[in-house]
């Protein structure tokens, strides 16, 4: 089956599935604090989810990585892991992986390793418990702690994702860093993204340029880039001191679109050729309409070749540019 091409010739190997766009906590950059979740009717079944995961494996798909919301806060959610390892074992599927809040870790690490995942993407932008309770508003640190530990001594690769927040985690960069080299965990930065309708002045506010995050870790250690890429958008160094690798995700201060391989698709069905745009196309309807993948197949293909060549996410001039209305729970990051 021809693979899928976008009309700049880039490959798209990654899909991330948003599997409900509930969770837990209630990151002050992700979501409102009283946010209003969708109905259950409206969100696609984990049969339905299962269905249109096949389809876009079977259409080329290697790469696939489950988000929320919070994906383990969803009601049967290790059914669908347990489901998806059935590419992994015929080798359609090369990685099957989720991003989590590492909340529920606890309970479910032994049972996603089982099911074949290998490695998890973790939030965690503070090691300080008051700071994650407000940056969190509903979290609590040792949850999380416990959780990591959990998926660590169950085998799972952990890597630990922080945004970088101006004024809130700049003094932890050193702390967080040591912290990931004394559990074994590698460590990427995100630049906090303008999704949600949180008013201009805060993501100025909060929005620390990861070229000057990186100019710091410069000035104490020796660094090299990496030509290694796992399949999403981080750029690596290797922290010569210390042999740690560290990503940076940097979709204001160096875009990362010439090379992207992904999209996204909402618990709703709704595909994203672009984070950082608005153009989406319904999944649901061509699903629910037959029991027959050549209408969705079709629906896939077209999208496909509607995707953008970048988004336009901007901080600069004091304004922000590219600003997207929806939260970032809803396409899962």
């Amino acid at each position: 089956m021809a693979p899928l091409i976008d009309p700049f010739q880039r490959p798209i190997s990654y899909l991330r599935v948003s599997v409900t766009d509930r969770c837990d906590f209630r990151c002050t950059y992700c979501m409102a604090e009283h946010m209003q979740f969708l109905p259950k009717k409206d969100l696609l079944t984990l049969e339905e989810l299962d269905r249109l995961c096949s389809t876009f494996i079977r259409l080329g798909v290697e790469k696939l990585r489950i988000t929320g919301g919070e994906p383990l806060v969803r009601r049967d959610i290790l059914t669908f892991f347990q489901s998806m390892s059935r590419h992994l074992k015929s080798g359609a599927l090369r990685e099957l992986t989720l991003t989590t809040n590492g909340s529920q870790l606890a309970r479910f690490a032994g049972d996603l390793a089982a099911a074949g995942v290998r490695r998890v993407n973790v939030s965690l932008d503070t090691l300080d418990p008051k700071k994650f309770a407000d940056i969190t508003r509903w979290g609590r640190l040792p949850q999380v702690l416990e959780g990591i530990e959990a998926a660590t001594e169950a085998g799972l690769k952990v890597k630990i994702n922080a945004v970088a927040l101006k004024g809130f985690n700049e003094d932890e960069l050193f702390p967080l860093l040591d912290w990931c080299a004394a559990k074994g965990h590698d460590l990427t930065f995100i630049e906090v993204m303008p999704m949600g309708e949180m008013g201009e002045e805060m993501r100025l506010d909060q929005y620390w340029p990861l070229k000057d995050l990186r100019t710091r870790l410069a000035e104490r250690f020796t660094l090299t880039d990496l030509t290694e890429r796992t399949g999403g958008p981080a750029r690596y160094v290797r922290i010569g001191e210390t042999g740690q690798k560290v990503g940076f995700i940097t979709p204001l201060t160096h875009n990362f679109c010439e090379s992207c391989n992904r999209v996204r698709v909402t618990c709703t069905g709704e595909l994203f050729m672009c984070l950082g745009q608005e153009d989406k196309a319904d999944l649901r309807a061509p699903l629910r309409a037959s029991a027959d993948d050549a209408a969705l197949e079709q629906a896939i293909r077209a999208a496909i070749a509607l995707k953008p060549k970048g988004h336009d996410f901007d901080y600069s001039r004091q304004h922000v540019a590219g600003q997207m209305s929806r939260h970032m729970s809803h396409t899962g990051g």
